[in-house]
């Protein structure tokens, strides 16, 4: 077995930090960056493109909804055509600083609320798909596991993978608990790191009320802006390594 691990950055914006990126880079292999629009400017997205570059970890864009002040974690009214066009926006923007930074896009994940819908909703995972096919390249989707947008992509002949997320708790039908309700959220590392061991071992991801749902994974996420985010990441790649679990990226493994 081959894992990659994922995380969202470049999401801090001008004077404003958020999460240590140097540190995390150092830690995963697969890195989603923000595009300007939850979060990032275009100082942002090249420094955090050209720290990859140096690291030899794999980039994907991280395009959400235009809400700096929500982070991107609240809904927006758009049709489906808007979110097209919003998306295709966001990821164009990173394609550009990317060629100036020395590395490239490869895959694309939506962001909070955009994922979130685009996980139950097939209008809103058609137009992510619809984006990624009309941009310059061939574009990748990492996809929450189990849902409309990895079906949507599938369907429409993308390159998809599958993630799970080693500190989001789990509903029973395979969608992320909303982050208002309590315990949404891991925050001790090593408990974080045991439930994603089993699930490795077993495929059945541990479910709030106490259940498990079969999902797939090719990727696993540990996000950047929450508390203790490094430590957390380290923690989970060292218990993969001790595991006899290479961290390995998703795509390299299809290059």
């Amino acid at each position: 077995m081959q894992i990659d691990l994922n995380s969202d950055l470049g999401e801090s914006y001008g004077p404003w930090v958020m999460g240590d990126d140097a540190a995390m880079l150092d830690v995963v292999s697969s890195a989603n960056v923000a595009c300007g629009g939850h979060a990032s400017d275009p100082e942002t997205m090249f420094l955090t493109l050209q720290r990859a570059a140096e690291r030899g970890v794999v980039v994907g864009a991280h395009p959400g909804y235009p809400d700096r002040e929500g982070f991107g974690r609240r809904p927006m009214a758009l049709s489906p055509a808007e979110t097209t066009r919003m998306v295709a926006a966001q990821v164009g923007a990173l394609q550009g600083i990317a060629a100036l930074a020395g590395t490239t896009v490869r895959y694309i994940k939506p962001h909070g609320a955009l994922g979130n819908l685009a996980a139950a909703d097939a209008d809103v995972a058609q137009a992510i798909v619809a984006a990624v096919k009309a941009l310059p390249g061939r574009l990748a989707i990492l996809a929450i596991s189990g849902t409309a947008l990895e079906r949507a992509a599938r369907t429409a002949g993308l390159p998809v993978y599958s993630e799970v997320f080693a500190d989001r708790a789990y509903l029973p039908n395979g969608q992320l608990v909303p982050r208002s309700r309590p315990g949404s959220v891991l925050h001790d590392a090593d408990e974080a790191a045991e439930r994603l061991i089993r699930f490795l071992e077993t495929g059945q991801m541990p479910t709030l009320d106490g259940q498990t749902v079969k999902l797939a994974v090719q990727s696993v996420c540990v996000h950047g802006d929450s508390k203790g985010a490094v430590a957390m990441a380290r923690a989970v790649r060292e218990r993969l390594t001790a595991a006899g679990i290479p961290i390995v990226p998703f795509l390299s493994r299809d290059s």
